[in-house]
């Protein structure tokens, strides 16, 4: 068979009763992929079990019931239903689209028409064959994203990151307090819960509160609770959120946000683990682990006299150091795909696949909103986007504009960026092969003959 086994892109199961069909198809796609061959729909699912199949090119009239579509749904039906789901295209005469567009319903990627272009097999076969690869490699890392890393919900494989998970998972195991330092957005929170869940605390309370939230008249309330008659509104005891993480862990967000008052209240909280409620004269003794948060360098508040000396040395045992998003950029994948699937289970949709160009591009932007900021932008892609696969369509024109190559000063519509990027794309392909159309093709995942029509049509 032409062509080595390693230059090989997968392979194809092709199922016709007509083998001059089987015997074209084979010539028009055995130089760049493994293929194999059934007369029959028993044949075809045999094969399905016993071989690794990425593309299956099936006719949807196959023995013994030539009259109807069902041999062939039957074999569409057996692909879709593995796990990662094999591609399936079907065969189909010019005057049976109805059948065909039934198949694509029942899970099929696409079809052909009869007579069959050479061409246009080994195109859509290729587009198939880089939809399965997508799809394997999305099984991959959602099986990752379960895989418990210690702190499971902290997602990602960088270096700095996983340098923060190392250190706070050290620290969980005892009842120093942490301080953590990180833009809006870094995931703050997570942390302080991951470490809340791995210490022996973790079958007491979590209790978090947002001191930037709370207007300055109730964050003493708040914190430390208030008696009976206090004042005006005070129309019963309260407990404050120090009581309830009595035996767990208090966050405290926002920790530069807390008036003067409130900062000595707390310092002697730190101190002494005891307080008296807002109104009250007796002395309330909590076993709590704090951890607190901030989104500016204390040290400078600190030295300004915004902040109390004392109480930042007591905060800051284990300094935590949360980095940005656009500091571990290499685990925006991971975190696309991970964001998408919870909207898509949010909305009932099936697990999307992400399209390599749109993963480049999320990862050329500066993400000023951290990783709070692309959750919502793949929240936004899952909603409007109709099929199985999220592109460029409705990223926003800001991530657009950033991608090296394009320019949509100059391109006013987002066909026309889209077109920008499959230029760069091909001059890449192009300049990688040393000019070679033929390997530059293999490097796109298309066919020669497309590569000339892209080539022409963009008066390359």
């Amino acid at each position: 068979m032409p062509g080595s086994q390693s230059n090989l892109k997968g392979t194809v199961l092709l199922v016709d009763d007509d083998e001059s069909v089987r015997r074209g198809l084979y010539w028009a796609l055995n130089s760049d992929y493994r293929v194999i061959e059934a007369g029959s729909r028993n044949e075809a699912v045999e094969l399905l079990q016993q071989e690794k199949v990425d593309v299956v090119i099936s006719d949807l009239h196959l023995p013994p019931h030539l009259d109807d579509i069902s041999e062939g749904l039957t074999v569409v039906q057996a692909a879709r239903s593995m796990r990662p789901a094999v591609q399936a295209v079907v065969i189909t005469g010019s005057n049976s689209k109805r059948a065909a567009l039934e198949a694509v319903k029942h899970g099929a990627y696409g079809f052909f028409e009869k007579p069959l272009d050479a061409d246009e097999v080994l195109h859509i076969v290729n587009q198939a064959a880089r939809m399965r690869r997508l799809e394997i490699e999305n099984v991959r890392l959602r099986e990752e994203l379960l895989g418990s890393r210690g702190f499971s919900h902290l997602i990602g494989g960088s270096q700095s990151l996983e340098r923060i998970v190392k250190h706070a998972r050290t620290v969980a195991a005892t009842s120093a307090t942490v301080l953590v330092i990180g833009e809006n957005g870094t995931g703050k929170e997570l942390l302080a819960r991951a470490i809340h869940e791995e210490s022996p605390r973790a079958g007491g309370p979590f209790v978090g509160v947002s001191c930037a939230a709370l207007p300055e008249t109730l964050i003493e309330s708040e914190l430390f609770g208030h008696e009976k008659g206090s004042f005006t509104t005070a129309t019963q005891t309260r407990k404050g959120r120090f009581e309830l993480a009595d035996g767990g862990t208090l966050f405290l967000d926002e920790i530069a946000d807390l008036t003067p008052t409130v900062q000595v209240k707390l310092l002697r909280v730190l101190q002494e683990r005891s307080f008296e409620r807002v109104g009250g004269t007796k002395t309330l003794h909590v076993d709590i682990r704090l951890v607190a948060a901030s989104n500016c360098d204390l040290e400078q508040e600190v030295a300004e006299g915004r902040f109390r000396r004392d109480l930042f040395y007591r905060l800051n045992v284990v300094p935590l150091v949360l980095p940005t998003l656009r500091a571990r950029k290499e685990d925006i994948p991971v975190l696309a795909i991970h964001f998408a699937e919870k909207a898509a289970q949010k909305y009932l949709r099936p697990a999307p696949v992400l399209d390599p160009l749109l993963l480049e591009a999320l990862q050329e932007y500066e993400w000023p909103g951290n990783v709070r900021e692309l959750e919502n932008v793949m929240e936004r892609l899952v909603v409007l986007t109709n099929g199985p696969t999220i592109d460029l369509e409705f990223l926003p024109e800001k991530m657009l504009r950033l991608l090296p190559g394009t320019n949509l000063a100059d391109e006013a519509t987002l066909e026309g960026g889209v077109a920008a990027l499959k230029k760069r794309m091909i001059f890449r392909a192009l300049e990688a092969a040393g000019g070679n159309k033929v390997a530059a093709a293999k490097l796109l995942g298309i066919s020669r003959s497309y590569l000339h029509r892209l080539i022409s049509e963009f008066d390359l």
